[in-house]
């Protein structure tokens, strides 16, 4: 049984999903400030729909388009998250998550990792809202 396109997912079912070894996805953790899977009790990941989106669009820079890490990283600085879960769209088929799930209208006094942090939280948020809601129509 698959699982939906909002899910969680573990480490294993992300790295078998985006097509990379475990590994690489923590090795992207330490290079990538802004891959920050959710962690439980004794350090087992568990990535959010978002961060799929953002190590897809990795993946698709890093492995596709041949981009450097640092490469990736100077894009991330310049043009935000939302560029870099455009990058991974194009081969993956239609993303479970609007484009509205990565970022927050243009606000000229708020930096742009400050901008990313408010949109994770406010995914997170529309994530347990979406759970709430299915487990009260189930009353």
């Amino acid at each position: 049984m698959a699982k939906g396109p909002h899910a969680f997912r573990t480490i294993s079912e992300a790295a078998e999903e985006l097509g990379v070894p475990q590994h690489v996805l923590r090795f992207w953790e330490t290079k990538f400030s802004f891959i920050r899977p959710m962690k439980r009790a004794g350090g087992r990941r568990f990535y959010r729909p978002q961060d799929i989106a953002l190590l897809r669009g990795v993946r698709a820079l890093l492995h596709d388009e041949g981009y450097t890490i640092k490469g990736v990283q100077k894009l991330h600085k310049e043009q935000g998250v939302r560029r870099l879960a455009v990058a991974g769209e194009s081969g993956a088929g239609p993303s479970p998550l609007a484009e509205a799930d990565f970022g927050v209208e243009e606000t000229p006094d708020i930096g742009g990792e400050a901008r990313d942090r408010l949109s994770f939280a406010l995914a997170d948020l529309e994530a347990v809202k979406a759970r709430l809601d299915g487990l009260l129509k189930g009353r």
